[in-house]
């Protein structure tokens, strides 16, 4: 299985601290050798990093760590492969247009029997990842031809969501840029840092952050992980069939199928 790392926050914040410790578990701490990836969102722009190498010896990953980018909202992946070749075009988040946006998708599980029909997108690769985000996104683009806004885009996400876990295991998450939409199939963990903040101690490495010293009163800042990464503090367990939509650090809204 893969892992999934995501942010939702209400200023411009780096994840280095996360980052740091999920790319640990990337041949290090964990079995997830083949491959990583990650995106930053910068207003309607996308800063995509990606390695078909395992994160923990990756120096494509040690600029990222070196590099605190900051953004509102991140979608991150470590890959274990099940399905595909372990290649660049294999790699997650993948990447599409969608009325002018950038969707940015990274999925742990595997579908079995997955043979969805073609449609606008199609995948470069050869996951089945890759297929459900292309079919995902061919779903939405036949429900709405013109764009809307997520609150109304939830019942095509989730039920493609439900279809999918069907299949087999189908943790994700989903983004474009302004809201990022999570759905547990099996695992998936959140943590929301606000005022007053404190210490966080990574389980993966040894790193401790004082977040009181990099944030102010005002900041929100939401972390999804498939496993908890630190062991300092309470982490949300999503329950199966859970899906959540955020905005800016902050449930926008949320449902159980």
């Amino acid at each position: 299985m893969c892992e999934l790392l995501g942010m939702s926050a209400n200023v411009p914040t780096d994840i280095v601290f996360s980052f740091t410790g999920l790319m640990q578990r990337g041949g290090g701490t964990g079995p997830h050798r083949d491959g990583w990836g990650i995106g930053f969102y910068e207003g309607r722009g996308l800063r995509l990093f990606q390695d078909p190498s395992a994160s923990v010896e990756s120096e494509v990953a040690r600029l990222v760590q070196r590099y605190p980018i900051k953004s509102e909202t991140v979608i991150g992946h470590i890959r274990q492969a099940n399905v595909g070749k372990v290649c660049l075009s294999n790699t997650h988040p993948f990447v599409r247009e969608l009325w002018g946006r950038n969707w940015c998708f990274a999925h742990n599980g595997q579908l079995a029997g997955f043979e969805p029909p073609n449609g606008f997108y199609w995948p470069v690769g050869d996951t089945d990842s890759e297929a459900a985000f292309c079919n995902l996104l061919n779903r939405v683009r036949g429900a709405f031809p013109e764009p809307v806004m997520a609150e109304i885009l939830l019942p095509v996400l989730v039920q493609a969501c439900v279809e999918f876990r069907q299949k087999g295991v189908f943790n994700c998450l989903l983004s474009d840029g302004d809201w990022l939409f999570s759905f547990c199939s099996t695992k998936l963990a959140h943590i929301t840092r606000r005022a007053p903040f404190g210490p966080a101690r990574l389980k993966d490495a040894d790193l401790t952050v004082d977040f009181q010293s990099e944030t102010t009163p005002n900041d929100v800042v939401t972390v999804i992980a498939t496993e908890p990464l630190t062991d300092n503090e309470t982490w949300n367990i999503y329950q199966p069939g859970e899906w959540i939509l955020w905005r800016r650090g902050e449930i926008v809204d949320q449902g159980r199928t």
